[in-house]
């Protein structure tokens, strides 16, 4: 089924009101075939629209620890803790989310998570400087509930456009959230140049509140989809490949997101960047990431997957070797685009293959495979707190190399466990 995008030039609502530009954004992400008039559509696409504020609310941290002077500090082990606490609260509002919908409604859950975003960035900005950094744990925590809150509300929320068009649908999820951590990182950028950090996170907390505002406007004519039976839940992934998918995301988004967590303070610290052009290199990362995603997309198609996967793990092993050796901007630069490139491809091809070898979808079953592979992106740079604390910044590398490994190994697996459950030879 082809992808079309409808009216994605679109000019800005006048006057310029956060609500009318979200609103905006959702009406341009037109991007599967459907009739407009079809029950819950045009709420579905507010709900895409929407993972911009979970990619802004997930890579707030890592563009943060530079603003918030850990450079100058190398508390390493206090950021690492920032990271383990947003993950936490990621978790628990994954556990609370479904009674939330079934008890008050999708459009009233992805509200209630903007609006506790909004608070939570206002806190953040009153505990700044010359507040301790423990001060912020709290808000961590509350801005990762509202980032679990807010994803399963948006998961729940996208299923008309899933069930009419699987591959565009997680296409344009990724998209939109990788352009919220390219303006997250752009933002925290112009606390250097147009505004202090408190300046950045009211910002940051107006944005929220006005997708709080539209989520309120959705209008869901079906209830929220049941928990799956049991049986369904143990015929569908009691199986070695569920087992290996899911460890493949966990090592994935760990590797991904060990580079987003760090590379702003490995710049700063090993190559002497300053820290406003460290998270531009930030945003170039989450950019070659974004658009790498849109061209392996693409590219499924016209090559095999394997041999894509196997150029993508090159592309970031040597990348991440590059930028272990380089010892200025510009090479720095080129590595982030070979290793943002080289993770692309590895989440559309899992992708692919989680949806043709388990067929049957429901929001939770997806929130649970992604809390998981969440978790492991949050881990990685938690425990990259305590490496960097004894070993120095230099070891930010390692982890996203022996990961690309452990990524490809699996791969592997899953192409060997593939071949034998349809009883074809392994070669």
């Amino acid at each position: 089924m082809p992808t079309v995008f409808h009216n994605c030039w679109a000019p800005f609502p006048t006057p310029f009101r956060s609500g009318d530009t979200i609103e905006w954004l959702a009406d341009s992400l037109r991007v599967l075939p459907i009739n407009p008039v079809d029950s819950g559509v045009r709420s579905a696409r507010v709900s895409l629209a929407g993972f911009f504020l979970t990619g802004l609310l997930m890579s707030f941290v890592g563009a943060a620890l530079p603003v918030w002077g850990f450079h100058l500090s190398s508390e390493f082990v206090t950021a690492g803790t920032y990271f383990l606490l947003l993950n936490a609260g990621f978790l628990v509002a994954s556990r609370a989310a479904q009674a939330l919908m079934e008890r008050r409604g999708v459009a009233f859950t992805a509200s209630l998570a903007a609006f506790l975003a909004a608070g939570a960035f206002l806190f953040l900005a009153a505990t700044s400087a010359p507040f301790s950094p423990w001060w912020r744990l709290a808000g961590l925590f509350w801005l990762g509930f509202a980032a679990g809150l807010l994803y399963m509300a948006l998961l729940e929320g996208v299923s008309p456009l899933y069930d009419v068009g699987r591959a565009a649908t997680l296409n344009m999820v990724g998209m939109t959230f990788g352009l919220g951590c390219v303006v997250m990182s752009l933002l925290m950028a112009g606390s250097y140049y147009i505004s202090d950090v408190r300046g950045t996170l009211v910002t940051a907390a107006i944005i929220a509140a006005g997708f709080g505002v539209l989520f309120l406007r959705m209008r869901f004519t079906d209830p929220p989809a049941p928990h799956p039976q049991p049986e369904t839940l143990r015929r569908q992934f009691n199986s070695p490949a569920a087992v290996l998918f899911a460890l493949l995301l966990f090592f994935q988004f760990g590797n991904e997101w060990a580079i987003a967590g760090w590379l702003p303070m490995f710049l700063i610290q090993r190559l002497g960047i300053s820290p406003a052009d460290s998270l531009f290199l930030l945003a170039l990362y989450w950019t070659s990431l974004l658009l790498g995603r849109v061209v392996a997309q693409g590219l499924l198609s016209r090559m095999s997957r394997w041999r894509l996967v196997l150029i993508s793990a090159a592309a970031a092993l040597l990348g991440c070797i590059m930028l272990s050796a380089t010892d200025n901007a510009g090479g720095a630069a080129v590595a982030i685009l070979c290793i943002g490139a080289g993770f692309a491809a590895i989440f559309p091809v899992t992708m692919e293959n989680i949806g043709r070898r388990f067929p049957y979808y429901h929001p939770m079953i997806y929130s649970g495979v992604f809390s998981f592979a969440v978790t492991g992106g949050m881990l990685a740079p938690w425990s990259l707190g305590f490496m960097a604390q004894w070993w120095g910044i230099g070891a930010m590398i390692v982890v996203p190399i022996l990961g690309t490994g452990l990524v490809f190994f699996l791969l592997g697996l899953i192409v060997i466990e593939g071949r034998l459950s349809e009883g074809q030879p392994v070669r």
